[in-house]
């Protein structure tokens, strides 16, 4: 038996693919041969060919969205919804090989109106890691258009660069553009047309209200220095401005830790013997990537604050800060200090119209330049250097209750929000440390932030009565998207029960960062979850380290498993 399946779900992604891999492996079972397509609008898909549509004995199209059905015409054709294949999938496939029938052109006619409240969006998504929150606000954004009947297209900057890119002729033809961005995104292209500015996060939870706010607030983009969009300065604060900064030194920090952690394949101290592959490792890693972190960092806080003319004051700021030992912390006052400079200069520099083409080029990173480098060397350098020595010489010689402490605050810290600031500021705080050479915090910090999701994956497995389907499916997801350290794999079960959620969440994460702390383990790579394991030296202790990991899971799932009640499930 040939038989293809179709899925498309509200969320576009998820879902639909647990359906298709459910009917998968019940066709499977069956022996039956499988081609299946799962629609999507924010990750690309392969459409059945016009093969695997003939030689289909009869087609399943499991969707919760309207679907072209026109290709389809003259073949056997069974319509379901999403919920129920993935509550019914084993008895799903011979009940729909009895009910499919044969489709003819009067059950696909489409209608061709166009709603009189029509309206043509686009958007763009973005966060400092670029991975769950860009995808979830993109899927937020997709659903309530679809609600209102408007047309939308997303375009979402992730961790892997721009996907489903607009294209000059979709933003021409834009009514309106809505950027939920929690990083800078270049807004060149946008120029005159009706821009709303915010959140992933507030894209995600009040996405209703946002969709509101951006018809009745968007206004015109009109560059970056006479911009007057409403929601551009209340939201773009000193947070947004610092996670800028974070998200472009992030794969600097990623590539350089591993290098340096492959260099440890070799031992320990192996880089020490030049002319080795370990000391060029070394010297790509440690040598490299890590001396541009703080630049980078710096550089795109200013980039951040005063777009282009602030780049060159921030990079040369961040160099300083690296050199007079200031570490993340002058990284950081380098970026602002030339990030407000430029900006000043921008906006109260007057000169003569044959001259005001070399301001962003010439005049604004001259000065700023000049100002960051004076004001770094001879007035806050040297006092943040002696405190960046503090805390190293703290980190390195604190005792036991310190040690606990600490890992007990960076872990709740990591599980308080799951992806939001919170979790950041403590990601940044550990990221930065690296540059010190203080491992210890980067080790307890993963450790707890990959508790929350491997946590509801351990509570859909320890109380399986309490889960319908299709939690415990997504329990199995965020299982693995906790083993590669992303917290928000735990969203879905926050927004439906935070009250019991976070809580546990937070007390596995605690418990992990402490007994990460208390056994001392060290983390050279700040990214990859267990993952990281494969590379030897790269964490250490191992053993207490994952044992350290597991115990935060079980309390996490044990927790949320025991409080959860089959009363909250129906009332959800």
């Amino acid at each position: 038996m040939n038989i293809a399946i179709v899925t498309a779900c509200q969320s576009g992604v998820a879902t639909g693919f647990i359906a298709a891999n459910l009917l998968n492996k019940a066709s499977t079972n069956l022996g039956w041969k499988v081609t299946t397509e799962c629609q999507s609008d924010i990750i690309a898909h392969s459409a059945l060919s016009q093969s695997d549509i003939t030689d289909a004995d009869f087609i399943i199209v499991a969707s919760d969205n309207p679907i072209d059905l026109q290709r389809f015409i003259g073949k056997r054709v069974y319509q379901t919804s999403i919920n129920n294949v993935i509550s019914n999938f084993n008895d799903l496939l011979n009940s729909a090989y009895s009910n499919a029938h044969v489709l003819c052109e009067d059950d696909v006619q489409i209608d061709e109106s166009t709603p009189d409240n029509s309206k043509n969006i686009v958007a763009i998504t973005a966060c400092p890691t670029g991975v769950a929150h860009t995808f979830m606000a993109a899927e937020a954004l997709e659903n309530e258009a679809k609600k209102r009947g408007y047309f939308i297209k997303v375009e979402t900057r992730g961790s892997v660069g721009a996907k489903n890119k607009l294209s000059t002729e979709e933003v021409a033809a834009a009514d309106l553009v809505i950027v939920a961005a929690d990083i800078d995104v270049p807004l060149d292209r946008f120029e005159g047309k009706n821009v709303y500015l915010t959140q992933t996060g507030a894209a995600v939870k009040r996405t209703s209200e946002e969709f509101d706010r951006a018809l009745s607030e968007a206004a015109p983009y009109h560059g970056a220095n006479t911009v007057q969009l409403k929601t551009s300065e209340e939201k773009k604060g000193i947070y947004q401005h610092l996670m800028n900064g974070v998200s472009h030194m992030l794969p600097m920090v990623v590539a350089g830790g591993l290098i340096i952690a492959l260099s440890f394949v070799f031992g320990i101290q192996a880089f020490e013997e030049k002319g080795t592959l370990a000391a060029s490792l070394m010297d790509i890693g440690g040598g490299a990537a890590f001396k541009l972190m703080i630049p980078v960092l710096s550089g795109f806080i200013a980039f951040s604050i005063a777009d282009r003319p602030g780049l060159a004051p921030g990079l040369v700021g961040g160099m300083l800060a690296s050199s007079i030992g200031a570490g993340f912390l002058g990284g950081i006052a380098a970026g602002f200090i030339a990030g407000y400079c430029a900006k000043l200069l921008a906006q109260k520099l007057s000169l003569p119209q044959s001259m005001e083409a070399l301001k962003p080029i010439l005049i604004i990173p001259f000065i700023a330049t000049l100002l960051t480098g004076l004001i770094m060397i001879y007035i806050v350098g040297e006092p943040i250097s002696s405190v960046m020595s503090l805390l190293t010489d703290f980190l390195n010689n604190m005792g036991t209750e310190s040690a606990i402490f600490l890992g007990l605050v960076l872990g709740g810290m990591m599980c308080f929000d799951l992806g939001g600031p919170v979790n950041k500021t403590a990601y940044a705080f550990g990221v930065g440390l690296l540059t010190s050479q203080s491992y210890a915090p980067m080790a307890a910090i993963m450790a707890a932030g990959m508790v929350p999701a491997l946590g509801m994956g351990a509570a859909t497995f320890f109380a399986k009565h309490k889960f319908d389907d299709s939690e415990r499916e997504a329990g199995k997801a965020s299982f693995v998207l906790g083993l590669c350290f992303i917290s928000e794999g735990a969203i879905p079960f926050a927004a439906k029960d935070p009250m019991r959620v976070l809580p546990s969440c937070i007390l596995g994460g605690a418990v992990t960062g402490a007994l990460s702390m208390l056994c001392g383990a060290k983390l050279v790579a700040p990214h990859g979850g267990l993952f990281v394991l494969l590379i030897p030296n790269a964490i250490s202790p191992i053993g207490l380290y994952v044992l350290s990991i597991i115990t935060g899971t079980v309390i996490t799932g044990i927790c949320y498993a025991t409080l959860k009640t089959r009363k909250t499930l129906s009332n959800i």
